[in-house]
């Protein structure tokens, strides 16, 4: 049962401690199933032909009857390493198993690689699968462990409430008929608890040449005022309001403001165009609008209002009032007769009021917290929904579990509070933790050059930083030789995290040695689950509290399910198997369509906002009984997870089904590139056949014709001859979006002949330099590519290379 409030707030002044995250007496309920788990001794054996290397602490593998490590490593001569993947699958002792061929070449270089040496295969299950069949087994006592941690005002009579006569859109709620409030939970309670000195926000923006710091017991004075402000336009529980704001405090000050309230908030990233913030505002239908006057980029400011203004006069919803928060780079002409209020008359009109909202409104578990909708190229987006008690407990347990992070400690998740990432690890897991958070405006380079990030690692003293490759990709393009990275001190960083693309194996080994061998941690993940579903567990323990060894840190795999995602991989709903559905099971290592079975885990969304029907369609009608998460790829025989790529960018060539990230992970390990994308081109004989466009490095001196050859053997090498792969191209820029997502979409419509030109090309809304698009146009036209679908086989020699 959860605490009651003297309970919770005990909980809060304990925090959790680093070496038993439930030591709390008066919570005994919070006791963690881990407890139950032998204490563990260790010892690594090495053994090996030519030169051997001892395994890192990291990649070990747990034998669960004496739980003493062993581990086998293999070195292999340079000119056969790149021939292992295939070789080891064709001749190894499960050549004669009846797998898919093509499927087992989609592991390249997942499965080996010269950087890193892979644990023993089929060995017992590691300390995260143990945790994770728990969380399946028992939900109930899993994530109620959890939740004794948050302060429930009404406890939940039920973790895990199942109807199986509802249909499967409402068949699920997670604790049922409890209530609490999210912003007392991430505020009140540490300041209670003695944390209010604590920073709570370290705001930090090189392009306004500002910095600013505030505790808890600052940040809960201005959440109750803004709240106050809320409150006074008339919204209440169940009411909606849109912040379209950019990476300042107010924006985490008016999220949390709406929470205490139980306003659900819609947040819209900065810079959305008026069209795209039209169909929100007319969607979720805010009674208030806060925003910010300007977003600030290098060397230009973004006229926020403007498009809002713009944007309220397309719309159908007309909101009462825009507060808007005035910044001095692009002051914005405020209009009373349209509603326009400034942020700072209204704040300083509640505090000479005394009219602060010092109270909070507990919600149930499953009120809205917030709507966050899905960017797209095209079509209507879709907003996605996240309660409040689901998405407490999971966030906080994945700050412990997946993060290691304890209270009092630093994170800085650079990404934007627009989206679910910043949600989640700018704002609401930090706080919630009683972490402080670092909320950075600016760029991974130039503010003022490629080593902004380790200035912020430095200052702030970061334990835990989270970002995409993207980001990575060019900070090492600028700085190869990591010699800006070198300047700081990072001591204090225990880990990086990488989310919102797939990694490469090049960029992975390159940092994790700028950071000095600390462990470097893809997680897979979404906005519809609203936490990683995969990633390797930094912060589980022993029944007493000893730090358990993460799992190996697997080339090409975003690590393991984390707990609560029961994932599989299912094939194509194409034809009846015998057992009354259209599709089955893969086995271990064989491609298809990545799922996760029902229930979903708390975090993840509950429905759609305002269209039921759309999730049914969207998440669960393919695969009745699983959430289809529109990605394909594999679960290999250690239960990794490899992600290859959206369903929709998967090829036909030959009759084969090939995965583009496939291809494209391969292409990333030449030392002389910097990011790729891979697409496919129509072929009369094969079908289809992958392209490579690649950006290189700064100060590459290679020769362009070398560097295509090599890719092509490469490919060739390590995918083999199925891959039908002859053509690299190196061009200056990919198109992407804000968040670092390159637009694969986009590339594919330009070479079928979508232009500016000719109002066929839809331009993102989230790109972030539309300019790219004409140069990638004009590159593509001089290529032949552009007006004939991509049809294959018309590239000079020059700038093709033919194996």
């Amino acid at each position: 049962m959860p605490p009651c409030p003297a309970q919770a707030i005990a909980v809060g002044a304990a925090g959790v401690k680093q070496a038993n995250i439930m030591s709390v007496s008066s919570c005994t309920a919070g006791m963690h199933f881990l407890r139950s788990l032998p204490t563990m001794a260790t010892t690594t054996t090495t053994t090996g032909t030519g030169t051997s290397h001892a395994l890192p602490p990291s990649t070990v593998a747990r034998n669960s009857t004496t739980f003493r490590y062993s581990t086998t490593t293999r070195t292999y001569p340079r000119h056969l390493k790149s021939t292992f993947p295939i070789l080891n699958r064709l001749i190894g002792p499960h050549s004669h198993t009846s797998r898919n061929p093509h499927s087992e070449l989609l592991l390249l270089r997942a499965t080996f690689s010269a950087a890193a040496t892979q644990p023993t295969t089929n060995m017992e299950k590691h300390a995260q699968a143990q945790v994770l069949q728990a969380s399946l087994e028992n939900p109930d006592k899993y994530w109620g462990d959890f939740a004794s941690l948050l302060h429930w005002d009404q406890p939940y009579s039920k973790v895990l409430a199942h109807n199986p006569m509802a249909p499967p859109t409402d068949a699920y709620h997670w604790f049922k008929d409890g209530k609490l409030n999210t912003c007392f939970n991430a505020i009140d309670r540490h300041v209670l608890s003695g944390r209010g000195k604590q920073v709570a926000i370290y705001y930090d923006s090189p392009l306004n040449n500002e910095k600013r710091q505030l505790t808890y017991q600052e940040l809960l004075d201005q959440v109750q005022t803004c709240a106050g402000v809320i409150a006074s336009h008339g919204l209440k529980k169940g009411d909606m309001a849109l912040i379209y704001m950019p990476m300042v405090p107010e924006a985490l000050i008016s999220m949390l403001a709406c929470a205490r309230l139980g306003v659900t908030h819609s947040v819209v990233f900065g810079g959305f165009a008026p069209l795209e913030i039209q169909k929100r505002i007319n969607d979720c239908k805010p009674k208030l609008i806060i925003g910010g006057s300007c977003g600030i980029e290098i060397n230009k400011v973004i006229p926020y209002k403007e498009m809002l203004d713009k944007a309220i006069d397309m719309s159908a919803h007309k909101p009462a009032h825009r507060i808007i928060f005035q910044r001095d780079a692009g002051r914005a002409v405020l209009d009373p007769s349209r509603g326009d209020l400034d942020w700072n008359d209204e704040m300083q009109r509640i505090r000479l009021a005394g009219k602060q909202f010092k109270d909070y409104v507990p919600v149930e578990s499953n009120h809205p917290l917030y709507i966050l909708y899905t960017s797209g190229t095209t079509g209507l987006p879709k907003g996605v929904v996240r309660d409040n008690g689901g998405h407490a407990t999971q966030t906080l347990a994945t700050m412990k579990n997946l993060f290691g992070a304890r209270p009092g400690e630093v994170v800085f998740c650079a990404s934007d509070v627009g989206w679910v990432v910043g949600h989640s690890f700018i704002c609401y897991g930090p706080l919630l933790l009683g972490c402080s958070t670092v909320l950075y405006e600016g760029k991974p380079v130039g503010t003022p050059d490629a080593g902004a990030f380790f200035r912020i690692l430095e200052e702030y003293k970061v334990s835990t930083w989270y970002t995409a490759p993207t980001a990575l990709r060019a900070i090492r393009r600028v700085d190869p030789d990591g010699k800006l990275s070198a300047k700081y001190d990072l001591h204090h960083l225990r880990g990086l995290y990488l989310a919102g693309e797939r990694s490469d194996a090049g960029t992975i080994a390159h940092f994790r040695h700028i950071i000095g061998g600390k462990p470097v941690v893809d997680n897979y993940w979404s906005t519809e689950s609203g936490s990683p579903i995969t990633g390797a567990c930094q912060g589980l323990e022993d029944a007493h509290g000893a730090h358990i060894e993460p799992i190996a840190i697997r080339q090409g795999s975003a690590g393991m399910p984390l707990p609560g995602y029961d994932v599989r991989v299912l094939s194509d709903p194409d034809e009846e198997d015998g057992t009354g559905y259209k599709f089955h099971e893969l086995g271990p290592s064989q491609f298809g369509n990545i799922v996760v079975k029902l229930p979903l885990p708390p975090s993840a969304l509950t429905t759609l906002w305002n269209n039921s029907a759309g999730f049914q369609k969207s998440y669960l009608s393919q695969f009745p009984g699983w959430f289809s998460t529109g990605d394909a790829g594999i679960v290999d025989e250690d239960g990794y997870v490899h992600v290859m790529s959206r369903t929709d960018d998967i090829m036909q060539v030959a009759g084969h089904r090939l995965s583009t990230g496939s291809v494209e992970q391969i292409l990333a390990e030449h030392p002389s590139i910097s990011e790729c994308c891979v697409v496919p081109l129509s072929d009369k004989l094969k079908g289809q056949v992958p392209m490579g466009l690649v950006v290189l490095k700064s100060g590459v001196t290679q020769k362009e014709e070398d560097i295509v050859k090599e890719t092509v053997q490469m490919v060739r090498q390590n995918l083999g001859a199925i891959a039908n792969y002859n053509q690299t191209h190196i061009i200056r820029r990919l198109p992407k979006t804000r968040s670092g997502k390159i637009l694969r979409r986009t590339i594919r419509d330009i070479i079928a002949g979508k232009s500016l030109e000719n109002n066929k090309l839809v331009v993102p809304a989230t790109i972030e330099d539309a300019t790219v698009l004409n140069e990638l146009e004009d590159a593509m036209t001089r290529l032949g590519l552009v007006g004939n679908d991509g049809e294959a086989g018309k590239l000079d020699d020059t700038v093709k290379a033919k194996l």
